[in-house]
């Protein structure tokens, strides 16, 4: 061969070659509905995928729009991951058709959705039995609880989901997702383990009082009771709010929790009448370990 074909054939391989190595190591772009789903992502994909989060922080996946610029930024994903909030009722398939090739997961898959809390209203109704929505004062909420991602078990059952729909869509990695699943695994069971040490002995005082109602399943986990103020959707009416009151005076409950996507006055005016205190908990917080340690031992404080 020529001696100046030698050299251009030389100079094309190093040129090419660092371009196939950057090409292989450019992480997979994925797109997930809100935040707590990002950190699962990354738990299972470390840096092998970038995350997009489609529901911002500080808003809320019960009615949350997307921009035009995250729409038109779903034509670089690879996967979206969904998780059977709000929002995805109205959007999903416009997302989906926003990018037609893009995979959609549902990580909820598996997951048994149980109705949303709803408050009782006489501690003597025997009929009132406050277990997650069931047959609590105006009987069982219709809206399934979309809350999964609060209980480590449940979120067990979306991690397997994220994995298989990341080995589905880059195979070539499929080793280290399924190490990074077993690993994530393990740290679930000890946040589980965690969670029920700080608790402790939850079976006499096991009741706490939310606005929204997002902590059911957590609540269902652990042998507790959340009592929500609002109703699908709806502040209490001042009639609703007196039975509340009583309520919380009953069952001596001096903190209602809120979450910063929704109105504090009604949950204000509770804590007023019975001496009590406004507490915030984020169930859509980034650091979803940290924040689940923090809600648990700021509900173990209001059950004291």
């Amino acid at each position: 061969m020529h001696p100046l074909k030698l050299v251009l054939l030389a100079l094309f391989v190093y040129i090419l070659l660092p371009l196939n190595a950057l090409l292989a190591a450019s992480p997979m772009n994925v797109t997930v509905s809100i935040v707590p789903q990002a950190y699962f992502v990354q738990q299972i994909a470390g840096d092998l995928a970038e995350v997009s989060v489609m529901v911002l922080p500080g808003a809320s996946p019960a009615n949350y729009e997307p921009k035009p610029n995250q729409m038109k930024a779903l034509s670089a994903s690879t996967v979206y991951f969904a998780v059977g909030v709000p929002f995805e009722t109205t959007w999903l398939d416009k997302i989906h058709a926003a990018n037609p090739d893009m995979t959609v997961v549902a990580t909820q898959d598996g997951v048994t959705k149980v109705p949303m809390a709803r408050h009782l209203h006489d501690p003597a109704d025997k009929h009132a039995k406050g277990h997650h929505g069931h047959d609590q004062g105006h009987g069982a909420s219709t809206i399934l609880d979309p809350h999964i991602w609060l209980a480590p078990d449940l979120v067990k059952i979306q991690a397997r989901n994220i994995c298989k729909g990341l080995v589905a869509a880059d195979p070539a990695h499929r080793a280290t997702y399924e190490k990074n699943l077993e690993a994530f695994e393990k740290r679930l069971a000890h946040i589980d383990a965690s969670i029920r040490t700080i608790l402790g002995d939850t079976s006499t005082r096991n009741r706490f009082l939310v606005f929204h109602p997002a902590w059911g399943y957590f609540a269902e986990a652990y042998g507790l009771e959340q009592i929500p103020v609002e109703i699908e959707g709806k502040s209490p009416s001042p009639r609703e709010l007196g039975s509340l009151i009583k309520l919380a005076r009953t069952y001596r409950m001096n903190t209602v929790f809120v979450q910063p996507q929704f109105s504090q006055k009604s949950a204000t005016v509770i804590a007023g009448a019975i001496d009590g205190k406004v507490v915030r908990l984020d169930p859509l917080a980034e650091d979803w370990t940290t924040n689940l340690e923090k809600a648990t031992r700021a509900i173990k404080e209001a059950l004291r």
